[in-house]
């Protein structure tokens, strides 16, 4: 009888102690995107080639997180070759990746210059607009563009508003993810803030996981130009990306653990569904006249950016009535968002708990 106890504790010990591994081994998926490449060489402001300094920038990143134990990451280019934007995106997606980071410098016909980091958006200002115009110019060099794309033109506005509703979901993410790479370039390597901003990458549109693109800076200004050629500009700034990626993981971590050990009795029913309008960084009053006569609109604070909700329900079928109202007002892109206990989880994850 003692040797059957001895064992079956032995045993458990084993399960425990495999499982409690198996947990701190998970691994971190992190697809870091080398932007233009082979035929495409990116802006070449005063000489330098955008598409060389980005593929050693990108390599930096992964070197660096890769002496993490527990991110991967997965290259979408190694070397000086041309991939099409669906595919980069392509190659998150089937990786599963939990991030996708995509590395570019900026151009401009004035001196200016800093780094600045882009997550997708319904419609960014004009200045915004040029440059996600520049960066998926790539599109045109790519073999059958026009079935890929379906119509899609890389200098038309108007193609370039739709967005998903993964895509969406993901958004609050890569907000955090970008504040985290931007704050590391404004403070600790003193760059020229160009702040998070959204805009109509092609590149991002392709993904359906938390994305950011970085901007790292201006070939086309002299001083900045040759800093992000140089050996100690190229490490430093991928230093601060590496940093804020690994920060961002730290903090997926910790709400996960928490989840895991969280005694609070979870209420399946406590799902609300809401129409989210519109993600700006305008404060607005909630007030009908500012939403084209829709009453009871919320309005949330994110980080530095302000989400307006319109419906309330634990229906599924009766926010879907509030969505419609919503696109008749207007709100063409408002999409259905769901709560648990207070905390934004996926579309699907709710109609599943229903």
């Amino acid at each position: 009888m003692k040797n059957k106890f001895l064992l079956f504790f032995a045993f458990t010990c084993f399960l425990f102690c495999n499982t409690n591994h198996f947990f701190a081994q998970k691994k971190y998926v992190v697809v870091i995107d080398a932007g233009h490449g082979g035929k495409d060489p990116g802006n070449t402001g005063n000489g330098y080639k955008e598409k060389s300094i980005v593929l050693k920038v990108a390599l930096a990143i992964g070197n660096l997180l890769n002496n993490k134990k527990d991110v991967k990451v997965i290259y979408t280019r190694h070397t000086d070759v041309f991939i099409d934007l669906w595919k980069r995106g392509d190659i998150a997606n089937h990786a599963k990746a939990d991030l996708f980071v995509s590395i570019h410098c900026d151009s401009h016909t004035s001196n200016a210059y800093g780094a600045g980091t882009f997550v997708l958006g319904l419609r960014g200002n004009k200045k915004n607009l040029e440059i996600a115009k520049r960066e998926n110019a790539s599109i045109l060099l790519e073999d059958n563009f026009e079935k890929r794309y379906k119509g899609f033109d890389p200098n038309s506005a108007e193609s370039v508003i739709g967005l998903s509703l993964l895509q969406e979901e993901n958004l609050d993410k890569s907000l955090v993810l970008a504040s985290l790479i931007q704050t590391n370039f404004a403070f600790k390597l003193k760059r020229n803030d160009r702040k998070v901003k959204q805009d109509n990458f092609q590149v991002l549109r392709e993904t359906i996981m938390p994305s950011v693109l970085v901007e790292l800076g201006f070939l086309t200004n002299k001083r900045e130009g040759r800093y992000l050629n140089s050996k100690k500009g190229q490490q430093e700034m991928a230093k601060a990306v590496a940093d804020a990626i690994y920060k961002y993981i730290n903090n997926l971590k910790l709400n996960t653990v928490a989840d895991q050990n969280s005694a609070k009795p979870v209420n399946q029913n406590a799902i609300v569904y809401k129409v989210q309008l519109a993600s700006s960084k305008t404060k607005l009053a909630t007030k009908s006249y500012n939403f084209k006569g829709l009453k009871n609109v919320e309005r949330v604070a994110v980080d530095s950016y302000f989400k307006y909700y319109f419906g309330n329900s634990g229906v599924y079928k009766e926010v879907q009535k509030s969505l419609k109202k919503a696109k008749a007002k207007g709100y063409k892109t408002a999409f259905i968002v769901a709560f648990k206990n207070g905390e934004k989880i996926s579309l699907k994850e709710a109609l599943k708990t229903k």
